[in-house]
């Protein structure tokens, strides 16, 4: 089971055009759960998906990469690789679906990226996954997506596996 956080910022009067939901993921469980969310909540018939994994720049060289990749550079060249492929496997459970959808990577700041995104695609709702502490942290969301769903123009729906 999962918990969500919901900010319904208006609601959709007419059936005219399919609702548009930007799916922002990244390589987590959480994102996972988020995924399951647009499975088992959203109406493929009248959804229109995009699901966007944005690849933030790094400061250092990642422990996964050491002997692998020469310098700092030859790392970040690869990460949006990986987050294509990323972005192509929720994108097959969506296919699998009936959900008409495309996919993107974009580098940058997640917190300011998945928000200028959903604007310049006019997204009516922005669904996530939650990186949220765990003992009196629990209630607490990740900030990426706290940033989101207070900076946002349109709906945003946090997920939150159960018992993660």
């Amino acid at each position: 089971m999962k918990h969500t956080i919901r900010v319904q910022r208006f609601l959709r009067t007419s059936r005219d055009e399919n609702m548009k939901i930007l799916l922002a993921i990244d390589d987590s469980k959480y994102s996972e759960a988020a995924v399951q969310g647009v499975l088992q909540q959203m109406q493929p018939e009248y959804s229109d998906v995009c699901i966007l994994h944005v690849v933030k720049p790094l400061p250092i060289i990642p422990r996964s990469y050491i002997g692998r990749v020469e310098n700092l550079e030859s790392a970040q060249r690869e990460r949006p690789e990986k987050g294509k492929e990323l972005v192509e496997r929720a994108g097959q459970l969506l296919n699998r679906a009936g959900f008409k959808m495309h996919t993107d990577v974009e580098e940058g700041d997640p917190r300011t990226a998945i928000i200028n995104y959903a604007t310049r695609w006019n997204a009516d709702s922005i669904l996530m996954g939650s990186h949220r502490g765990k003992g009196q942290n629990r209630f607490l969301i990740g900030s990426v997506s706290e940033s989101v769903l207070r900076h946002a123009h349109c709906s945003v729906e946090i997920v939150r596996a159960a018992g993660v």
